[in-house]
Parts: C-alpha cells; structure tokens; sequence
C-alpha cells in the first residue's frame, strides 16, 4: 500500500495498534528513512500511548505502559546478534506487551511463535509503500483490512 505523507504512515500504525493485543510482536523492516518510526509513533498513538515515541536508537529500548497496553518499542540496529538481543530479556515482557523491533529480522522472530512483519520502504518523493506479512498465528485475518 502507498502512503504519500508521514501522517499516512502514522495513520496505518493507528489503525494497526486497533487490531493489536498483549504478546504480538512486529518486525519493521526497511532502509534508514522508510517511516519506521513514524509507524511506531502510530502504533504508539493507536494504543493511547500519552508519551512522545521517539526513536530508541541509542537507548536501544524504550517501555511505555500508559497506553491501552504496554508498548516495547526495540531499535535493534546497533544490537550484534541474538545473543545481545537475549541480554535485554524482551521475552519476559512480550507476552503482555505489544513489541516493536525495528532493525529486527534475522534476530528477533524467535521471541514468538507468531509475528507480524512490517515491510517499509521510500519511493523517489516522501511516498512510502508498506507491505504487511503475517507469520503464524491469525495475523492474516488480523491485518487484511488495512
């Protein structure tokens, strides 16, 4: 799907975070710039999160709870591997979180059985095109209406 502004891409996390609930995990997968975060400020925004979502970049994770639910917001970029992703022990809050890796394919699907990824990139202007593909679980029904 094509989203021509950073609001739409807010928006598609808005309207994602209505169809999320505690133990979903979502990959974000795209270049530097695809709208990642700005996804996740949707997402952010779409479960009541009151706090601004900011890119955890050099914190590598943030935890917001004032929303609908708790929000695990994962920047894994400058993580070395699984083993670095284990030493933040995100499997003990994933199961009453929502969880959003960005920078996570390849290391962070085994924190579920069950994941959404999220496939970002950016055209030549600021349109950006998304691509949802579900893995396990009822992702597919979950998301087809977006």
């Amino acid at each position: 799907m094509k989203l021509p502004t950073v609001e739409d891409t807010r928006a598609l996390g808005s309207k994602l975070a209505q169809r999320l609930r505690a133990g979903d995990l979502i990959l974000l997968i795209g270049p530097l710039g695809a709208g990642k975060t700005a996804l996740t400020q949707g997402i952010g925004a779409g479960l009541g999160v009151k706090a601004a979502v900011t890119s955890p970049t050099f914190v590598i994770s943030r935890v917001h709870r004032d929303g609908r639910l708790p929000l695990v917001h994962v920047d894994a970029y400058r993580v070395g591997g699984r083993l670095e992703l284990d030493d933040l022990d995100l499997d003990a809050s994933v199961e009453d979180s929502v969880t959003v890796v960005e920078w996570g394919e390849g290391i962070a699907e085994q924190l579920s059985d069950s994941y959404l990824e999220v496939h970002l990139d950016r055209l030549d202007d600021e349109t950006r095109v998304a691509r949802l593909v579900g893995v396990g679980g009822d992702w597919a029904e979950r998301v087809a209406s977006l």
